[in-house]
């Protein structure tokens, strides 16, 4: 399954990302809980050059707890301050602000050395598409009641906001790269949502994430489907696409000549997926990249 999604507007994006980057003192990266390592765009580490940064894991509603505590140990040891949040309900927003002070005291000492007390903090907000990098920006400026201003000469695209406690974000549109390392990569980003539907095989996705989950999480099918799973010895040609026919069968999503519709089946599995009706599934943990005291590259 070949997944390639890197539309026009990305290579302007991220052009005018990096020349914006002067004008901010930190680089904060929104990733989804449930894939943080893959849910990192490698060109940021590029673009962000040596700015301070933070990272927010965001839909931890929908991750494994365990799993998400592990992930934040791992990129604190990296060096990143970590913020957990889940911005649909707001949780975690609220340390932010106090995350953003404290990555840039240094700089903020500074500046009151100079006698620049005040000076707004600047922090570029970015993130791939779907990660909830707008429902996080909305969640602080609406707890804030701040009023969102256009900033003369930003490049269109990109939109300042003042929000209290001194802070000016630079929100970025979303941004994937240009070629995804492995077929892996491509399926999480895909079953998570970031790339869009109507540019792969839903059907073939729902097959891909019917084996994910069989493997990872298979209590999240029985549970949810009342399927019989099959046993490992079971030589079963397509696991994925029988895992598929089984749900869609309990369902009773049937066309005509009583085929079950898999297609069907597969949008259903990939909705319920995304809002969590399987339950709080994270797809990868830091100790598939190596060592967990965080030696390893940030990209493994």
């Amino acid at each position: 399954m070949n997944i390639q999604w890197y539309p026009g507007h990305m290579t302007r994006t991220r052009r005018q990302m990096q020349e914006s980057l002067r004008q901010v003192d930190a680089v904060c990266e929104i990733v989804d809980a449930r894939i943080p390592q893959v849910s990192r765009n490698p060109d940021i580490d590029e673009i962000a050059g040596n700015k301070p940064r933070l990272l927010v894991l965001n839909r931890t509603d929908l991750a494994d707890p365990e799993a998400t505590k592990r992930w934040a140990a791992y990129y604190r040891k990296q060096g990143y301050a970590v913020v957990l949040t889940d911005a649909r309900s707001g949780a975690g927003v609220n340390k932010f602000v106090a995350a953003v002070r404290s990555l840039l005291s240094d700089k903020i000492e500074q500046w009151n050395a100079k006698g620049q007390t005040g000076r707004p903090v600047r922090v570029m907000i970015v993130g791939i598409p779907n990660v909830g990098k707008s429902t996080f920006i909305n969640k602080i400026l609406g707890r804030k009641s701040a009023k969102a201003s256009d900033r003369p000469g930003v490049t269109r695209g990109q939109q300042w906001f003042r929000i209290e406690g001194g802070l000016e974000l630079l929100d970025t549109p979303g941004i994937l790269w240009p070629k995804f390392d492995d077929e892996r990569t491509g399926i999480y980003l895909a079953v998570t949502g970031a790339v869009k539907d109507d540019v792969v095989d839903v059907e073939t996705l729902g097959c891909k994430l019917m084996e994910i989950l069989y493997h990872q999480a298979p209590q999240s099918l029985t549970g949810r489907y009342k399927i019989q799973l099959p046993d490992e010895e079971e030589e079963i040609d397509f696991l994925g696409y029988e895992l598929l026919m089984r749900a869609g069968c309990k369902r009773g999503f049937l066309i005509s000549g009583g085929e079950i519709d898999t297609e069907r089946m597969a949008r259903i599995l990939l909705d319920e997926y995304r809002g969590g009706k399987l339950g709080r599934i994270t797809l990868e943990t830091p100790e598939e990249y190596g060592d967990f005291d965080g030696e390893e590259s940030a990209h493994g």
